[in-house]
């Protein structure tokens, strides 16, 4: 036999579907007389269910410093509203194609449900629909609960069984609720397409305007949109517009004949065009205006277990939960670097510069710049990672750091007890002594006395503390990383927050005082920002505050501690000062307010940074191929319209540097440093005469690998 039903069994199916349906339903009366059950209800046990309704995914909010909307993150286009602020056309639409006796009946449709049964088991199948609108709203709840394929598939199920069960679910949702909650409720869970969920989200991405502002075609094109908002989906192209316009005139038919509104209206209305706007999602770090701190605030939320223990939980914590998000972007400061960028390197570079911002003290990271646009097209030289900060930020592998590394050094030889103007004389070449002259940090020789470090300028002479950093002479940090020991430079940079971009542990070789670890703009700033704040080291923070949906709020403080002496820091940052009036940065010149930092070239000039300072802001920019720095070094090379034969940390990063620093500072009264303790760090100790490394004699010993006094000979 074949699988259709006969004539007879079709009728006794039908009459048995219809009994067993108005033996389960609970039939509130008309008029408020009461309720009529059917007796059988209670032997078939079909009773009213406790539907479980967790809050819908609402779209998180990110928020400047000032207020302005930045990015928002979701997992559903959805901005809930109340039913007061939907257009009275709208609510008038969806009621007269999806249940024209919502107000008049109770969790089911009676007619209409017996009705599609006949139908459906004339055909041999599920081919149409009864469900109230509470019975809909309730299939949305399930649907949207689900968190496996095997609860989704469950929740669309086309079975009898599903409808049962939602009707029980329906019973007790229509005693829960009054119908205008249960209205309200459906027309924000309802999808209509073109990713929008909700009747808000819908008007806007339709038609570009809210819910409250819908007219009578509007309202109907999205009313008939719910039935199958995937056939319809105007943003898929003419075909599915078509279907969409022919579902809008089948509402607006509708609504006429149940004398919603007047043929005539429903002629005029059918006489204009779709009218879709497809109106652009909004959020996502692609459409926003600051594109790589919102990846920085997105991946911050996704990492960090504050957030949710979890990476599922912070997932939904961010794209389902209706969080506002204030951060810490400074709108002023961000344009400064924006522009400082802008003026110097073309988004259509092969090399890529980058900048961020970071408030000494607080570790609020204020702007987040670079080149390049955002995105995904290669052929307009768009980045999809986050070349400002780490990996853990949506980052990548970074840049060689350069010559920056050198402050690391310098203040690992103040906190040593050095003064400014100790030093010792160099060459124009350094060669370690023994493999044992260098110890990382597990105790092991890593010294290479077959590698000559040289300077990129030539020369050497006596330096000091002083000179020796405004130079900027590899030699002389060579000698003094030596003198002072790696591992300890070592821990000085990680205790100023230093991580390699990648997060991978830091290199610890001889040549680490010349920034060969890999690093993002973020980090080192966030470094220099330590000194600047007189060694009181905070972790860099891009979120204040987040309010949830239920309007509580969480403040998140910055999270410090003091790194390095005061003074310490204060005799470094006395030091660097001096690199732009008698260093490396003398060309370019200062910012017109007490300023530190510190240039940075890697070998060959495969890439350049600078990273500086003041008492209120600091900043580190870098640049270099995304290609591959060491593959596409900064010789020879045309950069924002400008010819250069080599590009120095003075080239290019510094004068961003400047640019971005008096332009984000603007208004802001000028801080001084505090003045460093020369009774502690003034002149100079047992090193104030030239003098010189005692020369290779060969073979190892078993030292520390420091260089002591006893191993420096007079020169003079």
């Amino acid at each position: 036999m074949g699988t259709r039903l006969s004539s007879v069994a079709r009728l006794t199916a039908v009459a048995t579907a219809a009994g067993v349906v108005a033996a389960a339903i609970a039939l509130p009366a008309v008029g408020g007389s009461g309720a009529m059950f059917v007796s059988a209800s209670e032997e078939l046990g079909i009773k009213p269910e406790e539907l479980v309704e967790p809050p819908l995914a609402e779209r998180t909010t990110v928020l400047d410093a000032k207020g302005n909307e930045i990015a928002w993150f979701y997992e559903e286009y959805r901005e809930n509203v109340k039913l007061d602020q939907v257009a009275e056309v709208m609510k008038t639409a969806i009621i007269s194609i999806e249940d024209y006796r919502f107000y008049e009946h109770g969790a089911i449709d009676i007619e209409g449900t017996i009705r599609a049964l006949a139908k459906n088991v004339s055909s041999g199948g599920i081919s149409q629909g009864g469900s109230s609108i509470t019975q809909q709203y309730v299939k949305q709840v399930l649907l949207n609960s689900a968190t496996t394929e095997k609860e989704k598939n469950a929740a669309l199920e086309a079975s009898y069984a599903r409808k049962l069960k939602e009707l029980r679910y329906a019973m007790a949702v229509e005693d829960k609720y009054t119908k205008d909650e249960i209205l309200e409720k459906y027309l924000n869970i309802a999808y209509f397409g073109a990713g929008a969920y909700g009747v808000e989200a819908a008007a806007k991405r339709f038609f570009g305007v809210s819910a409250s502002d819908l007219t009578l075609a509007q309202s109907a094109t999205l009313a008939g949109a719910v039935q199958d908002p995937n056939a319809t989906d105007p943003n898929l192209g003419k075909d599915q517009q078509k279907k969409l316009l022919s579902r809008r005139n089948v509402v607006l038919n509708r609504m006429a004949e149940l004398k919603k509104i007047t043929p005539e209206q429903a002629t005029e209305a059918k006489a204009e065009k779709l009218g879709y706007k497809g109106t652009p999602i909004p959020g996502g770090c692609g459409t926003s205006e600051v594109p790589y701190f919102c990846m920085y605030v997105r991946n911050e939320v996704l990492s960090n277990k504050v957030f949710g223990k979890t990476a599922k939980a912070r997932s939904q914590f961010l794209n389902r939960g209706g969080l506002t998000i204030q951060t810490t972007l400074d709108p002023k400061m961000q344009k400064a670097a924006d522009n400082a960028i802008k003026k110097h390197v073309y988004a259509s570079d092969n090399p890529v510069a980058s900048e961020a911002l970071v408030e000494p003290g607080t570790g609020a990271i204020k702007a987040m710049a670079a080149s390049r646009k955002y995105g995904n097209n290669k052929r307009k030289k768009e980045m999809s990672y986050n070349v400002v900060a780490d990996a853990v930020h949506g980052g990548g592998v970074g840049f060689q750091a350069g010559s920056t590394f050198k402050t690391f050094t310098l203040l690992t030889a103040l906190k040593e007890g050095m003064k400014i103007n100790d030093g010792f004389s160099v060459g124009s070449g350094y060669r370690a002594p023994y493999y044992s002259t260098f110890k990382n940090c597990k105790g092991e020789n890593i010294g290479d006395p077959t590698h000559t470090v040289t300077n990129d300028e030539g020369g050497g002479g006596f330096k000091t503390l002083a000179t020796g950093t405004w130079g900027s002479v590899n030699t002389f940090f060579m000698v003094l990383e030596q003198k002072v020991g790696l591992c300890d430079t070592v821990k000085t940079a990680k205790s100023l927050g230093i991580e390699r971009s990648d997060g991978l542990p830091l290199t610890e070789f001889e040549t680490f005082t010349l920034g060969t670890n890999e690093m993002d703009p973020v980090t080192v700033a966030n470094a220099y920002a330590t000194i600047g704040a007189r060694g009181k080291y905070c972790e860099p923070m891009a979120i204040t505050k987040i309010t949830d949906r239920d309007g509580k709020v969480k403040n998140y403080a910055p999270e410090c501690k003091q790194a390095l002496d005061p003074g310490v820091a204060d005799a470094a940052a006395n030091i660097l000062s001096g690199v732009f009036t008698k260093g490396t940065m003398t060309s370019v010149g200062g910012i017109g307010r007490p300023a530190a930092g510190k240039t940075g070239t890697t070998d060959a000039q495969a890439t350049a940074w600078f990273a500086g300072f003041t008492p209120d802001l600091a900043g580190a920019v870098s640049i270099g191929d995304p290609r591959g720095a060491q593959d596409y070094k900064l010789n020879n090379i045309t950069i924002g319209g400008r010819y250069y034969g080599s590009v120095f940390g003075a080239s290019i990063p510094g004068p961003i540097w400047k640019d971005t620093m008096i332009a984000a500072l603007k208004g802001t009264p000028p801080s001084d440093f505090t003045p460093v303790d020369n009774s502690r760090f003034g002149g100079c100790g047992s090193s104030c005469q030239p003098v010189r490394v005692q020369p290779d004699s060969g073979g190892d010993d078993d030292s520390d690998g420091r260089l002591e006094d006893a191993d420096i000979a007079d020169f003079g």
